[in-house]
C-alpha cells in the first residue's frame, strides 16, 4: 500500500521549482568590490619589452633564445626594486610558452594567453616554484629542491626553480646544491636573485650566468612615472615626479610605491587638482627645494641667524633635519658638477631653479670651497646620527659652516704669506686664523715660501699643523708652521755643502742607506740655494723623505736648512744621470776607429761595461762649485719652465 502525501503538506509547484537535474533559477549574486592593486603589481612587466633600464640584459636574453643557447642557471643581482623577480618570471614564461596554437617553443616573446603563461602569471603553475631563501636556509630545504628536480615537469616544458635572496642560504646548503647546479637534469632551470652578490660563494657564481640589473636612471624613471600617472588619470606636476624619481634612487618599485602614496594625498575626488611638488616634498619629509637653496646661500654668506631661522622653518614643516643635510650635500654635488660640466646649465634633467640659481652659485664658489663644504657636511651627517638631539647637532654643523665660509683656500693663504702679510686675518666678524707661535716662526715660514714650489714646508724641530681656523678633522689640508725650539740633541761637528751631490754623499757617509737610495733614485733637484733645497719626489718615495733629510742636515750643519717640495720637473735623478752618462760614453767609444776595427775582426762581439776613472761614484764627472755672484746664489735646473701658479 502506497502512502499518500498528507493533504496538509503542499506539494512543490512544478511551474516554480526545478527538477533534480535542471538549472536552478538565476538570482543576482551579491556585489563584492574588487580589492585595489598597488601600482607596483598592477603595472608589473609582462615581457622583456616592458623592462626599463636593463637594455644589456634584455639584449643578451633575446639573443640567447634566438640561438637556442639558454643557460641552465641564472644569477640576477641588483638593488631592491629593479626587477630581479619579475625578470625571473618572464624567463620562466619564455621557457614554457607554447603559443596561442599550443605548438610553440621557447621564445623571448611569451604570448601571455597559453595555459602555461596564464598559470605562471597567476603564480599557480605547479612546475614554476618560487622559494624564499630567507625562510628556507637549511640543507633540508635544499634537499627537497634536489629531490624535486629529479622528476619531470607535470605539464610544462621546463621545471623552473626561482630562489629569491639566495645569499641567505647557509654554507652547507650552498655546498649541497653545487653538484645539482653544475649538472642539473635537462628539464630543470635554476634562477637565483640576490641583493648581496658578495655573500654568494664563488663556486655557485661560476656555475651560473650572471646578470647585474642596473639602477634605473632618474630621467627614465620620470618618463615611466609620467606615463603611469596618465594611465591612472592623475595630474601631477613635473617637479613632483622629479622628487619621486630622485627619492626612488634607481628602484622602480620604490618609485611606484611613492607615486601610489602621492596619489593618495588627494582629497579623494577624481577631479581633484594637480599634485604639486610641495605636497610630495612634505610627504617625503624633504625641505622645499627653494628653501634648501636659500639655506645654502645664507650659509655660504656667513649669516648664522638666517640659517637658524630657515632651519626652524624646515623643522616646523615636518622636514627631517638629517635629510636636510643630505639635501645640502646633493646641492654641493650639483654645483660641483655644473662647475665641471658647464653644459649641464641647459640640461633638461635639472629644474629651472637648479639651472638658474645653481648656475649663479657655481660661478661664485670655487672648487676648493665646495670641496671643503662637502667634507664638513659629510662629517656632519655622521655626527647627527650619533647625537642624542638631532636638531641641535644639525644646527651646530650649520653654524660651523657659517664660520668657515670666508676662510681662504690653501693657495690664497700661501699667496698672502708670500706677499709678506703674515698669517691673514678674517673679516666680517669671523674668528681670525690663529697667529703663529712666535715672530721668528712667521719669519721662518715666509722665508721658506720665497723659494717657490709647493706649500709643504719642512723645518727644524716639531711642525705644528695650524689649520687657520678650520675645525679639527673637517679639512684635510693644514699649513705647517715651523716652531723654533731649543735643540736638546748633542752637539755634532758642523759642516756645510755647496752642491746637491755633496748632500747625497754626506747622507751615504752617515750610513743612512735607505735615505741615500731614495735621494739617489727618486729625487729630482729643482733648485739648490743653501740653506734651501727645492726638489720633486716621485710617487714611490716615502711621505716623510723631506723631513728625514731636513733633520739630518740640521743636526750636522751650522745653518738652518729648509726643504721645499716642488711640482717643477727639475733635473734627472742621479741614477738617471748616471744612465745617460754611461750611454753617452758607450756611444762615444763605439765610434772609435780602433774599436770598430776590433768589432769587425770579431763579428758578434759587443762592448761591455765601461770604466771611466774620471767619473765619481755616481758615474758622473766631478762638479764645479757654483758661483754665488747672482742674487740668491741658487742653481735652478728648469728655468725654461714658467713659474708654477697655485691657481692652476
Amino acid at each position: 500500500m502506497t502512502d499518500l502525501p498528507d493533504e496538509n503538506f503542499p506539494l512543490p509547484d512544478e511551474t516554480q521549482s526545478a527538477g533534480l537535474f535542471e538549472d536552478l533559477p538565476q538570482t543576482a549574486a551579491p556585489t563584492v568590490e574588487k580589492s585595489y592593486r598597488v601600482l607596483a603589481r598592477k603595472y608589473r612587466p609582462q615581457n622583456f619589452d616592458d623592462l626599463i633600464g636593463q637594455e644589456a640584459m634584455v639584449r643578451t636574453m633575446r639573443n640567447a633564445f634566438a640561438m637556442g643557447r639558454v643557460a641552465h642557471a641564472f644569477m640576477l643581482t641588483g638593488v631592491r626594486g629593479v626587477g630581479k623577480t619579475t625578470t625571473a618570471r618572464i624567463i620562466a614564461r619564455a621557457l614554457n610558452c607554447v603559443g596561442e596554437d599550443g605548438q610553440g617553443g621557447p621564445t623571448a616573446d611569451p604570448c601571455g594567453v597559453c595555459p602555461n603563461c596564464k598559470a605562471i602569471l597567476a603564480d599557480r603553475h605547479p612546475d614554476v616554484l618560487e622559494i624564499d631563501a630567507a625562510s628556507h636556509t637549511g640543507v633540508d630545504d635544499v634537499r627537497e629542491i634536489i629531490e624535486g628536480s629529479r622528476f619531470r615537469p607535470l605539464q610544462a616544458r621546463m621545471k623552473v626553480y626561482i630562489i629569491d635572496e639566495v645569499h641567505m642560504l647557509s654554507r652547507n646548503a650552498f655546498n649541497a646544491l653545487l653538484k645539482t647546479l653544475e649538472e642539473p637534469p635537462e628539464q630543470v632551470t635554476f634562477i637565483f636573485a640576490t641583493t648581496e652578490i658578495r655573500k654568494v660563494p664563488v663556486t655557485v657564481l661560476s656555475r651560473c650566468q650572471r646578470f647585474d640589473l642596473r639602477r634605473v636612471p632618474q630621467e627614465q624613471l620620470q618618463d615611466h612615472f609620467t606615463k603611469l600617472a596618465e594611465l591612472e588619470n592623475v595630474s601631477i606636476a613635473p617637479e613632483a615626479i622629479n622628487l619621486i624619481a630622485r627619492a626612488a634612487d634607481g628602484s622602480v618599485r620604490d618609485g611606484l610605491s611613492l607615486l601610489d602614496q602621492a596619489i593618495a594625498q588627494r582629497d579623494g575626488d577624481a577631479d581633484a587638482g594637480q599634485i604639486e611638488a610641495s605636497t610630495v616634498s612634505e610627504m617625503l619629509g624633504f625641505a622645499d627645494r627653494a628653501l634648501v637653496f636659500d639655506l645654502f646661500t645664507a650659509m655660504m654668506a656667513g649669516k648664522p641667524d638666517q640659517v637658524l631661522e630657515l632651519t626652524d622653518q624646515a623643522y616646523a614643516s615636518g622636514a627631517d633635519l638629517g635629510v636636510l643635510l643630505t639635501d645640502l650635500l646633493d646641492l654641493v654635488h650639483l654645483l660641483s658638477r655644473i662647475k665641471s660640466v658647464p653644459a649641464l646649465r641647459n640640461s633638461a634633467e635639472l629644474s629651472e631653479l637648479e639651472r638658474v640659481q645653481g648656475g649663479e652659485l657655481s660661478d661664485k664658489l670655487s672648487v676648493p670651497v665646495l670641496g671643503r663644504t662637502w667634507q664638513m657636511l659629510l662629517k656632519g651627517t655622521r655626527e647627527v646620527d650619533m647625537a642624542p638631539n638631532r636638531k641641535a647637532a644639525v644646527e651646530m654643523v650649520l653654524i660651523r659652516l657659517c664660520y668657515v665660509s670666508d676662510l681662504p683656500s690653501p693657495d690664497e693663504l700661501i699667496k698672502q704669506i708670500k706677499n709678506g702679510g703674515g698669517t691673514p686675518q678674517m673679516g666680517g666678524g669671523k674668528p681670525s686664523a690663529p697667529s703663529s707661535p712666535s715672530a721668528s716662526s712667521t719669519t721662518s715660514l715666509s722665508s721658506s715660501v720665497q723659494g717657490g714650489g709647493d706649500a709643504f714646508l719642512y723645518a727644524v724641530g716639531q711642525n705644528s699643523a695650524v689649520s687657520a681656523g678650520y675645525p679639527q678633522g673637517d679639512v684635510a689640508q693644514a699649513y705647517a708652521v715651523p716652531e723654533v725650539q731649543e735643540e736638546a740633541e748633542p752637539v755634532h761637528e758642523k759642516t756645510t755643502w755647496q752642491t746637491w751631490r755633496e748632500v747625497v754623499v754626506f747622507v751615504k757617509e752617515k750610513q743612512e742607506r735607505l735615505l741615500h737610495a731614495h735621494l739617489r733614485n727618486l729625487v729630482h733637484l729643482v733648485k739648490f740655494a743653501p740653506p734651501m733645497i727645492e726638489f720633486r719626489v716621485e710617487d714611490k718615495a716615502p711621505n716623510n723623505l723631506a723631513q728625514q733629510l731636513s733633520k739630518l742636515l740640521n743636526t750636522y750643519s751650522t745653518q738652518r736648512w729648509t726643504i721645499v717640495l716642488s711640482q717643477h720637473q727639475g733635473e734627472p735623478s742621479l741614477m738617471e744621470q748616471e744612465a745617460i752618462q754611461a750611454e753617452a760614453d758607450l756611444k762615444e767609444v763605439g765610434q772609435d776607429p780602433f774599436i770598430l776595427g776590433i768589432l769587425k775582426i770579431f763579428p758578434g762581439a759587443k762592448l761591455g761595461n765601461l770604466v771611466n776613472p774620471q767619473l765619481d761614484e755616481y758615474g758622473l764627472f766631478p762638479e764645479d762649485i757654483p758661483s754665488m755672484d747672482d742674487d740668491d746664489g741658487a742653481m735652478r735646473f728648469d728655468e725654461d719652465i714658467p713659474p708654477y701658479d697655485l691657481d692652476e
